[in-house]
């Protein structure tokens, strides 16, 4: 809190105009013929008291201003470098906020990109495990049926091979039709006809050998593998010779399904294994990318709050620094004032003292002090000092 300039007593008791009448006024009356120097109470003498009086009080007055004028002006000092201080340290801190903000919006759109690019890379994981997972489906819907269709020739072919092994052995009318057959088919309607194998069973054999032999003959059209199903030699080992071929043509076609099925779901497996990792660390990343993006919007946020703030304060104390100079250097315009009307009471009271002493006659001297006559010199350089 600055010193109460205004506290202080009036620098001057009376004014240059009332101090001039009192000093022409006292002049007056010492130069009356009436008037004499007979003793120290005689009215020249108490009027060159009563000016010494006033010289005194003034002197002390201006001493006391001076005191409090100079208390006035240290704070001035101490308050506008205070002030420089803040205003330096807001500027400094409006730009490391400034910086920050902007270090936070680059962080904030690299963390973006960064999400968008995860979000699309774990959108076509996910669209390649859908599709990855569909076609698996189908591979194995695939292979169960062709399995099963596989199972169920093997199996047809070896009861068909038993029977006839076992029909063999027995010799009858059956076989001997069965040898005399000059086709598969013939053979067949004859184990039909001696009901030891089922129709059904029968065009199943026939389509069977012809699905073979038509196989075959894509591969090597001079190669028939096989008796052929329209020719045979004229015995029974014939049709049992093919069947058995067929045979181990299903079981090794139904090896190859099941190895094929083995390795087509091991491969799905590993693909879905990468792709549901990928994912799982997409979204960790994601989840990351996310949360770095809510606390540089946060901390931006805060950045942003703290700028404002900072900025009104730094015009307030720009302002109350630009302030503080204008009542400074009008307290010190007005010490200055003070102090020059002050020296000229002072000095017309010194030029009433000594015009009556030579008026009168009177041996009495008129001393001052150094200070008397110091205030303006004093003000001049207190104000100079301020600007």
């Amino acid at each position: 809190k600055p010193p109460r300039v205004e506290d202080t007593p009036c620098p001057t008791l009376l004014g240059a105009m009332k101090v001039a009448t009192l000093a022409a006024a006292l002049l007056s009356a010492a130069a009356s013929p009436r008037l004499t120097w007979a003793t120290e109470a005689s009215p020249v003498g108490k009027a060159i008291q009563l000016i010494s009086d006033l010289q005194s009080k003034i002197l002390k007055e201006g001493e006391s201003a001076q005191k409090v004028y100079e208390e006035h002006a240290e704070w001035c000092e101490d308050r506008a470098r205070d002030l420089g201080h803040e205003i330096k340290t807001a500027e400094a801190e409006i730009e490391t906020l400034k910086a920050k903000i902007a270090s936070e919006v680059a962080g904030s759109a690299a963390l973006q990109d960064k999400a968008d690019d995860l979000a699309g890379n774990i959108a076509t994981d996910e669209s390649d495990l859908k599709a990855a997972t569909e076609i698996r489906e189908m591979e194995a819907k695939a292979f169960q049926a062709e399995d099963a269709e596989l199972v169920d020739t093997i199996s047809m072919l070896q009861r068909a091979i038993g029977i006839l092994e076992r029909e063999m052995n027995k010799g009858g009318a059956a076989m001997l039709q069965v040898k005399n057959a000059q086709s598969l088919a013939q053979a067949l309607g004859a184990m039909v006809e001696a009901s030891v194998l089922s129709s059904a069973d029968a065009g199943r054999l026939t389509a069977l050998v012809q699905s073979s032999q038509s196989a075959d003959d894509t591969v090597d059209a001079d190669d028939v593998g096989a008796p052929a199903a329209a020719v045979y030699e004229g015995h029974s080992g014939d049709i049992i010779q093919t069947l058995q071929g067929l045979l181990e043509k299903a079981e090794a076609q139904l090896d190859d399904a099941r190895k094929k099925e083995t390795a087509n779901k091991h491969s799905f497996e590993m693909l879905k294994q990468s792709l549901q990792d990928e994912i799982r660390f997409a979204n960790k990343d994601l989840a990351e990318a996310k949360k770095g993006l809510a606390t540089s919007g946060q901390a931006k946020a805060t950045a942003e709050g703290d700028l404002t703030v900072t900025s009104k304060q730094l015009a307030a104390d720009k302002t109350s620094k630009a302030d503080l100079h204008t009542s400074c250097m009008m307290v010190a315009e007005n010490f200055e004032a003070e102090t020059k009307s002050r020296g000229e009471e002072l000095k017309a009271l010194a030029a009433a003292k000594k015009a009556i002493q030579e008026e009168t006659g009177g041996a009495e001297s008129i001393a001052y002090s150094l200070s008397q006559v110091s205030f303006l010199q004093e003000a001049a350089a207190a104000r100079s000092k301020l600007s």
